[in-house]
This record gives C-alpha cells, structure tokens and sequence, in this order.
C-alpha cells in the first residue's frame, strides 16, 4: 500500500530516520560505492530499472535505496526492521496490517556546504511517472544549486530565505549564519523545511509563513538568499513552487526592487531572476528601473536566453506535460499568444546580487551577460566583486592614478590570428585579450600598447601614472590623453577581476 503521509508529521521522525540513514551509509558516497559508477550515472540520469539491480533486497542499503530513491513497494516488516516500528507507523499511516508499503515523498542524500544532508520534500518525476501537483514542493533542483554556488560563505549574523520550499539553501547557509530564517506562502513547503532542518540538526532556525516578505516586515537581515517562483508566464498559479501569479517577471521585479529593504548597511542579497527581453527595448534597462537610484551596489549577470517557444516547452515539459497532447498544445498556444502580446521576444535568466549601501550614496549598478562556460562557484566571485566595486567607488580621478596595481595570478593573454586574405598566404593578427583562467573566466580585447603598460604593474612599484608617462615619453604619445583612456580600461579590468588595487591583494 502507498502511504498518504502528511508533510507535517515528517518533523516528528526527521532526526530518528536521519541516524538511521547515517548509521546505514545511505549517503552520496555510501549510495555510489554499493551501486558503482555505472549504475550511480544511471541514478543522475534517471534510469531506475539499472540502479535496482544494483540495491539488493537483502542489505539495509539496498532497501533504503528502493525506498526512498525508487519509490519502490517494500516488506513492511523489512522496514520496521531498519528504521524502527514507530517511524515507519508514522511514514506509513494505517500500514500496521499491510504486508507491503511504499514511501510516497523524496528523502534524498545530497551533499551540501561540504557535509552529508537530506532533503524532504514531495517525491519527483526523477525515478517515477509523476506529474507534478499544484501543491508540489520541490527537493534539490538545478536552480537551487545554481543559486547555492552563487552566495558567498563568509560568516553572517543573520540570513534570511525568501521562499525557502524543502530548505536547501538553509541547509547550505548553516555553517555561515549564526541565525537563520526561512519564509514560504506554502505551509506544505514549511512543514518539509522543517523536517530537512530539523533532520540537520539545525536548532536556531525560524520558519514562517507568508507571502514574500510580510512575514519579516521591519526586519533586516545582513544576507537574504531567494530561488523565488520567477517562471515567466501568465498572470495565475498552476504551481505554487513556480508560478507567482504576476504577470511575466512581475514576481523578479518585486524581489528585485524590495530586498534592498530588508538588508543591513553592508549586507547583500543574492537572487535568481528571470526577465523579459521585448521588442525595441533594452533589457538591461528593464532590470536596471528596477532598482533604487540610491543605496545599492548590483551586479545582475545574466546566465541564459530562451526563446519563447522553447521556454514555454521546457516548463510544460517540467510539469511532465506533452506538448503533443491536446492539453499541451492549449497550454503552448495561450502562453505564445500572451509573449505576443506583449512584445515578448525572448526569456533571460540570471543571478542578481545586491548590496545595500548608505542611504545617501549613489546607486551603483552594473547589469550584463555571463555566456561564457567556467565551473567554479560563484559565490567568491561575488563577495570580490563587492569589495572591487566598493574600491572603485571611493576613487577619483587622481587617487586612481597614483595608486599601484597588479595583474591578476593566473591571468594569459591570448593572441588570436587568421588566415590572410588579402595574400592568400599565412596568418596576419586578430585578436588580443587578456584572460582569466579562474572564476567565471572574463576575458577583454586589448592592444599592444595596453598589454605593454599592463605588464609595467606592480603593487610595490610605479603607480599607473608613472607607467602611463614613461610609456607615452618612449613613443611620443600625449601622456595626459592616454592615461584618460588607460583609466577608462583599468575599471572595467578591475570590475572583472584582471586586474587588483593593490590595497585589495591580501598580504
């Protein structure tokens, strides 16, 4: 028999099935080394039939496996062995005459923050045919692993989770904060929360309901994380985890414009977002209105461009709907006629990291796309770039003249030449850049006259006035002129991190 567990009595045996889980070894590492590479591939994958065959019948882990992983129907008995009587009385309500149970939401081992962790949340679409429900609450998706890379992991006395859902970003935010709040419209989503926290061991952590932030109104946090539900749409819920119920990125425009609210002076907030792109107007400006023109720093990065069409089937698809069906076809035509309507031309999605600064200072914002493939987190990146963007900001003209620098470690300079045409022989340049081989991998075009003054920097020796003149007098160029330009080039290498203030680099 499948259970009708009730999200709201997992809390009750979180901790109970959590030490049973470690004592049993069902972690990521522990799953991976009784299934073995292959069968662990086929686990990412979604491929049950070949990771069963690797979970015996006849060893605590392999129930656990087919259990909690597959969904799989197991012996009652056989469980009550594992877990203990009590736990499986509760996750299998009105079971105590049946022979066989089945487990109908995801406890899933995840790795998270460096630690071993499982989150609750109801069961997918990874392992079964489900089609999501409208009050379906999510486990650990792409987006919130995007998002969890993206924070920094400097240590903070309060953190706040807009839209919390199962809690993975609590989770991820533990070791950081010494106070944690999580808030969610959906008392489904809290009650998963809570039971993914409390399973953690996590005591000092508050859980509220309510919708965005009414639930902390007056309240300031020194770091606000949000995976809000940004799907681009119509204005109604289908699915609470998703849909905002705002019209197109209505739901990223509040985040947006308010979180800055709710900050400390100094503290930042690190969003997922998604926008629309519209015909005859700048994106960058849409996001941009967005914010204050006082008290903030912004770095918006956009990650990704959809079409409309594929945007659309990639989250009909998401709630497991075919768009062949007549329902699917419905669905895609409404959605597309409503982009038309608007002028929608395309969908981005993207980070946007936010600082709050004084009442009084100037906004500063710096919206742009992050194509470019790279594979470290982001998280560093982004507290960097703060304290870059803050450098930059207390400079003028003279102070950033006089003041040393240093090529970043690690940085190439990559030099790129084609065919010639015009002989129909050899290679003639046509390209140079400069190139950072870590973090998200920013690279500029320069020339040779900026690559020569770039290799006179030193953080103990001339200033970028002294090379600038010396440069210029030994190819008589006008040194006031080309330090102008040079200073032009050196904040936008600066604000990528190519290059570092010398008062930046760490001792």
């Amino acid at each position: 028999m499948s259970s009708s567990l009730l999200p709201a009595k997992l809390p009750e045996i979180s901790r109970q099935l959590v030490a049973v889980f470690r004592r049993e070894n069902f972690t990521v590492a522990g799953v991976s080394e009784l299934l073995g590479p292959q069968a662990t591939a086929a686990w990412r994958r979604g491929e049950p039939a070949a990771v069963r065959r690797q979970a015996p019948e006849d060893s605590a882990l392999g129930v656990l496996i087919r259990v909690f992983i597959l969904g799989d129907a197991v012996s009652r008995a056989t469980l009550a062995d594992i877990l203990g009587e009590s736990v499986v009385a509760t996750l299998c309500p009105g079971s105590a005459n049946a022979a066989e149970v089945r487990i109908t939401c995801d406890i899933i081992p995840h790795v998270i923050a460096g630690a071993d962790h499982w989150v609750f949340s109801d069961k997918d679409a990874s392992m079964v045919q489900k089609v999501a429900g409208a009050e379906h609450v999510l486990g650990v998706g792409a987006a919130s692993l995007s998002l969890l890379d993206s924070v920094p992991r400097s240590s903070v006395d309060s953190l706040l989770d807009v839209g919390t859902g199962s809690g993975v970003q609590l989770l991820a935010q533990a070791p950081y904060a010494a106070h944690l709040t999580g808030t969610d419209i959906h008392r489904r989503a809290l009650d998963f929360a809570e039971a993914t926290v409390l399973g953690a061991g996590l005591v000092d952590v508050e859980l509220v309901q309510g919708s965005w932030f009414e639930p902390v109104a007056g309240m300031k946090f020194d770091r606000i994380v949000a995976n809000p539900p940004f799907v681009v749409g119509l204005p109604e819920v289908g699915h609470v985890y998703r849909d905002s119920g705002f019209n197109l990125d209505g739901a990223s425009e509040l985040m947006v414009s308010q979180v800055a609210d709710y900050l400390t002076e100094g503290g930042t907030a690190h969003l997922l977002a998604a926008w629309i792109h519209e015909d005859g107007a700048r994106w960058q400006q849409r996001i941009a209105s967005w914010l204050p023109d006082n008290g903030v720093c912004a770095w918006v990065l956009q990650r990704d461009v959809a079409d409309p069409e594929l945007y659309v089937s990639t989250w009909l698809s998401d709630e497991s709907v075919d768009p062949r069906s007549p329902a699917g076809q419905e669905r895609t035509t409404l959605w597309l006629d409503h982009f038309a309507t608007h002028k929608v031309s395309g969908i981005g999605f993207g980070f946007v990291a936010i600082q709050r600064l004084a009442d009084d200072e100037p906004s500063d914002i710096v919206v742009e796309e992050l194509s470019q493939q790279f594979t470290d987190p982001l998280g560093d990146e982004v507290a960097e770039y703060f304290l870059r963007a803050g450098w930059l900001r207390e400079q003028t003209q003279v102070s950033f003249a006089l003041a040393t620098y240093q090529l970043r470690p690690g940085v190439a300079v990559e030099e790129v030449s084609v065919a010639d045409e015009s002989t129909g022989q050899g290679v003639v340049p046509a390209a140079k850049r400069i190139v950072r081989l870590d973090g998200p991998r920013f690279s500029h075009d320069i020339d040779e006259h900026v690559l020569a003054m770039l290799k006179g920097l030193h953080p103990n020796g001339l200033s970028l006035a002294e090379i600038v003149e010396l440069y210029c007098q030994a190819h008589g160029f006008d040194s006031d002129e080309v330090l102008v330009e040079m200073i032009g080039i050196m904040v936008d290498l600066i604000r990528h991190g190519l290059v570092l203030p010398a008062e930046l680099i760490a001792d």
